[in-house]
Parts: C-alpha cells; sequence; structure tokens
C-alpha cells in the first residue's frame, strides 16, 4: 500500500491514500472526499492537512458524534459551512474521510 508524507499527498490526492500515518491513527480519504479536497481552495487545504495530522489522527474520538442516518460516523468543522465527515475503524486504527465539503445547500 502506498503511503507518503502529508505535504506530498494532499496536492495531488488520490482516494485510499494514507494522509497521516505518522500518529496513533492512519488516515484515508475515500474518492468522494477527494473529489472535495480538490474543490477547496489552497488555504482550506493545508487547513484541512492540519485538521487531520494534529487532530482527527491523534484523537479521532474529538469530533462531535452523528445521530440518526449518519450514527457512526463523526464531524469538525472545517470552515462555518464546510465540515470534515469521518469514521473510525478501531480494529485497524484507521479514520476513513468520507467528506471534506458542505453538507449545506451551495
Amino acid at each position: 500500500m502506498f503511503a507518503a508524507p502529508v505535504r506530498e499527498v494532499l496536492p495531488r490526492i488520490l482516494a485510499g491514500d494514507i494522509i497521516a500515518n505518522h500518529a496513533a491513527y492512519n488516515v484515508r480519504l475515500t474518492r468522494e472526499a477527494a473529489k472535495d479536497v480538490k474543490k477547496l481552495s489552497p488555504r482550506l487545504r493545508r487547513k484541512l492537512r492540519e485538521i487531520l495530522t494534529s487532530d482527527i489522527a491523534t484523537d479521532p474520538m474529538a469530533g462531535k458524534k452523528l445521530v440518526g442516518d449518519l450514527q457512526g460516523f463523526y464531524s469538525v468543522r472545517l470552515t462555518r459551512k464546510d465540515r470534515i465527515v469521518y469514521s473510525v475503524d478501531q480494529a485497524t486504527r484507521t479514520v476513513f474521510v468520507h467528506r471534506a465539503r458542505t453538507h449545506y445547500a451551495e
């Protein structure tokens, strides 16, 4: 499996790539999240990288637990309207980022 440092992966993000493997949890993006990242501004990509590597990869349970149809997922705010939605696989210590953009009408 491909594993590259964060500074190399986010500019050319590929679904399934490992974003952070030096922390307590590996962070991987789904295809949908990779598409979301491509639509973000460079400033928001840097902010996303910081959140993924320093917050989510070290303590993924710190995010807001979602309910209803999204039960089992967590959310962290990226901007006022954008959220990072992810799930955690405790067995493999992997965080799967499912969305990295808005869930509100655009």
